[in-house]
């Protein structure tokens, strides 16, 4: 997919002062949107792991959203904070960090990209879920780290070996 020209994705730091505002309102959708038990979000400290590879997408030097993914055990990576700022929603921004996200973790040999999201019972994922259908995610039992639960649905991409 070609990305438009003004907005580029680079690795970052999920404590700058620029990123903050974005991890912050994705914590805050998380609460609103299910119930404390079911919300998963990482903050900032859990975004600052070693294991995790961080990334937001700016045009200039404004954060328009962000996305990362977690190293998991069994060769996959799970995404994890893709959020895209009140402001720059309708733009694609989403898309396209998941695109670059994608193309990370198949660069760095991963086998598949997982994620967890909110099921039919928490309509305001109901974008998320569909955009991760079109971008060719499958649904999957719970994915590592997770049980089952009404509130989640889980999601894989599989990378295809290209030689």
């Amino acid at each position: 997919m070609s990305q438009a020209p003004s907005i580029l994705i680079r690795r970052a730091d999920p404590a700058c002062p620029k990123i903050l505002p974005l991890i912050e309102g994705n914590q805050s959708h998380g609460a609103v949107a299910t119930d404390a038990s079911s919300d998963h979000t990482f903050g900032v400290e859990a975004l600052c792991h070693p294991e995790v590879r961080f990334f937001a997408a700016f045009e200039g030097e404004r954060a328009l959203g962000c996305g990362a993914f977690k190293a998991l055990g069994n060769g996959s990576a799970e995404v994890k904070s893709v959020y895209v700022a009140q402001t720059a929603r309708g733009r694609g921004v989403a898309r396209i960090l998941m695109d670059h996200l994608a193309n990370q973790a198949q660069q760095e040999g991963f086998s598949a990209l997982v994620l967890e999201t909110g099921s039919a019972l928490c309509p305001e994922y109901d974008a998320a879920r569909s955009l991760y259908e079109n971008l060719g995610y499958t649904y999957c039992p719970p994915i590592e780290g997770y049980d089952a639960d009404p509130m989640s649905v889980f999601m894989r991409l599989s990378f295809t070996n290209q030689t």
